[in-house]
């Protein structure tokens, strides 16, 4: 059993209050939260002292293509289309499941510096890459991605079967890459599977302008309001992006329960536009945040993506008021859970899974402690991530992994891989 004393604890069940107290981790779960309590210290294999640090629920990032760190400042700089088909389709070809392998334990290591203690990936080789979660010790949902470029609702279902159950840290969820390169013959197979599963649907959706209106010359509607009218979204799910919501669209998120997963940097940098994140959120629809890839993000840092989510919106409002701090934190850290069907990775409660981070506070950008939910936010950085501990293993500890193989391995490989199979 471990145990964490001594520290400032947001639990994050209900609000934003910070607790003084103590939790202790037995397995992979949450053993107790609360007060501090005398006890026989040598019940405990390992005792860590927070030293008044802040103890926390992990990020959780609900959107990513974690292997896509092999093309990371490959092709920057460009616009949209001529960065997906000349610089990425042409390279993700070459791809095989080592090489997705060992590319997604890097990402991992990234992860764990960003306090991230889950992810939900979308990309090719599904058994490759939940291995490499596997073998770091981190969680993985994994989200299907078929299209017309590879996948049948068949695949699919095959991957759904095989992945979900294989292992603790590993789960999968229905889902294709996007309306706009999906045909409506798959399309109709997929959302058949979501009722034959009683299961949510997610998928890329209204990235950009250009989508949302190839989907009207289609359809004569929305990808949004298009999906749901085939049965998508008969048992919830969400999108990724979702930067091009009509007024129709956010009624069917609203009235469907769906996620809208926003990823501030990476339509930042693609400049696909501000997600109407303030908006959505008066509405009531259920917010998360991802990093999206490292292609076109480039990094894989929950702390700016926070940042971006929350001034992005002030910008386009005009508002300095809107979304505060609050909310976006709620949406990096208990949102991402439940927008991953992970209910049980939501917050610091007795019976949880033990997915914590250490946040260092005794560093210049978190003083004074006016706020530290806002400091998290608006001056947190990955330098206050000491520790990140997934299912009750210490996988990252100030600057050391914890992964199974040596960081320097995992960098050797992928340069490797990077050097005889993937270079132009």
């Amino acid at each position: 059993m471990i145990r964490f004393y001594n520290g400032k604890i947001l639990t994050m069940r209900d609000d934003f209050a910070i607790e003084e107290g103590e939790v202790w981790v037995e397995g992979d779960h949450i053993a107790y939260a609360g007060p501090a309590r005398e006890t026989d210290s040598q019940r405990f294999d390992r005792q860590i002292d927070l030293k008044g640090n802040l103890l926390m629920p992990g990020f959780k990032n609900a959107h990513t293509h974690s292997a896509m760190t092999f093309l990371r400042s490959f092709a920057d700089d460009l616009p949209l289309q001529q960065w997906l088909q000349q610089q990425v389709f042409p390279m993700e070809a070459k791809l095989d499941g080592e090489a997705i392998y060992w590319f997604s334990r890097l990402a991992i290591l990234e992860y764990l510096t960003s306090g991230i203690t889950a992810n939900f990936d979308m990309y090719f080789f599904p058994p490759d890459l939940t291995q490499a979660s596997i073998d770091s010790g981190f969680r993985t949902v994994m989200c299907g991605g078929i299209n017309d470029y590879g996948g049948t609702p068949e695949t699919l279902e095959r991957d759904y079967l095989a992945q979900n159950g294989r292992h603790p840290l590993i789960s999968y969820q229905l889902g294709f890459h996007g309306e706009y390169t999906t045909s409506k013959e798959k399309l109709l197979g997929v959302a058949e599977l979501a009722q034959k599963y009683h299961a949510p649907v997610y998928c890329h959706n209204s990235e950009t302008k250009a989508e949302v209106e190839g989907c009207i010359e289609r359809y004569g509607t929305t990808p949004t309001v298009f999906l749901e009218s085939i049965g998508m979204f008969e048992y919830g799910g969400g999108g990724f992006h979702c930067v091009h919501y009509s007024e129709e669209d956010l009624q069917v998120a609203l009235r469907r329960g769906l996620w809208v997963v926003s990823n501030p940097g990476s339509n930042s940098k693609l400049a696909s536009g501000i997600a109407p994140l303030a908006r959505m959120d008066a509405m009531g629809i259920r917010l998360a945040l991802g990093t999206d890839g490292p292609a076109s993000n480039n990094a894989l840092d929950m702390f700016r993506e926070m940042y971006l989510a929350t001034v992005l919106q002030k910008l386009q409002q005009e508002d300095a008021a809107a979304m505060p701090a609050e909310r976006v934190l709620w949406m990096a850290a208990v949102g991402g859970a439940r927008a991953m069907c992970l209910p049980e990775c939501d917050c610091i409660a007795e019976g949880k899974q033990a997915d914590l981070i250490v946040i260092d506070l005794a560093q210049p950008n978190m003083q004074p402690e006016h706020h530290l939910v806002k400091n998290l936010v608006y001056s947190g950085s990955k330098q206050n991530v000491l520790l990140t501990m997934v299912a009750g293993r210490v996988l990252y500890e100030k600057g050391e992994f914890f992964v199974g193989e040596p960081a320097q391995r995992i960098y050797e490989e992928c340069r490797r891989i990077f050097r005889e199979k993937l270079a132009p």
